[in-house]
């Protein structure tokens, strides 16, 4: 079990950000003269095996075309993606969904609530203002949660709410700020979500040991 560990503290190592981008870039012997075209000039290219113009990616060295979701949206930030989360505590996370930068937080709670099935110890449900939509906290309900969640300062019926008890949920901003220590999660690199999402696993792992 020693060894596993260490190993996956190795792989999160270079996922790290306690070093500038310029300081972890590694190429290649064969990268770096392909990049300076010491195999081949690019007269003649084209004749090379798999190399074509159109559409789509070269099938040379088994590349292949990416296709899957993608669950990136423009926000006034940029193009970002939002990553939505159920936890436990602050080292245990039930369940997690990705959204665009540009898509509305109560939604996409709903359908991450739809997801997750309350054991009945679980009475309460701490949420961000972000989730405060009647949907969501009708929904809350409806699955046995007794919402803890504060009206937005505009709301013409504001309800009163357990201000002591939400105060725990600094821990899910506790567990999102651990996370973001991981360049592959607080800067998205990857295209796809199965990408992206398979690195948020692997944050939760290296977290949890």
């Amino acid at each position: 079990m020693e060894g596993i560990a260490e190993i996956l503290w190795k792989l999160a190592y270079d996922l790290c950000t306690h070093e500038q981008v310029e300081q972890k870039r590694r190429f290649t012997a064969p990268v770096r003269s392909a990049a300076s075209g010491e195999h081949y000039s690019h007269k003649g290219r084209i004749d090379l095996p798999g190399q074509h113009i159109g559409k789509g990616s070269s099938q040379r060295d088994r590349c292949f075309e990416k296709r899957g979701k993608q669950a990136i949206g423009r926000s006034r930030g940029g193009l970002t993606t939002k990553i939505h989360m159920v936890t436990a505590t602050d080292r245990s996370a039930v369940s997690f969904a990705l959204s665009g930068g540009e898509a509305h937080d109560s939604p996409e709670g709903t359908a991450l609530l739809d997801k997750i099935i309350r054991v009945p110890e679980q009475k309460y449900i701490l949420m961000d203002k972000a989730y405060e939509g009647e949907s969501m906290r009708k929904k809350a309900m409806e699955k046995g949660y007794s919402p803890a969640v504060p009206p937005k300062s505009n709301r013409k019926d504001p309800w009163e709410y357990d201000k002591e008890r939400y105060k725990q949920r600094s821990e899910i901003e506790r567990y999102f700020l651990r996370l973001k220590r991981f360049r592959k999660i607080f800067t998205r690199y990857d295209k796809l979500d199965v990408l992206f999402c398979g690195f948020i696993y692997f944050a939760m792992i290296v977290d949890a040991i």
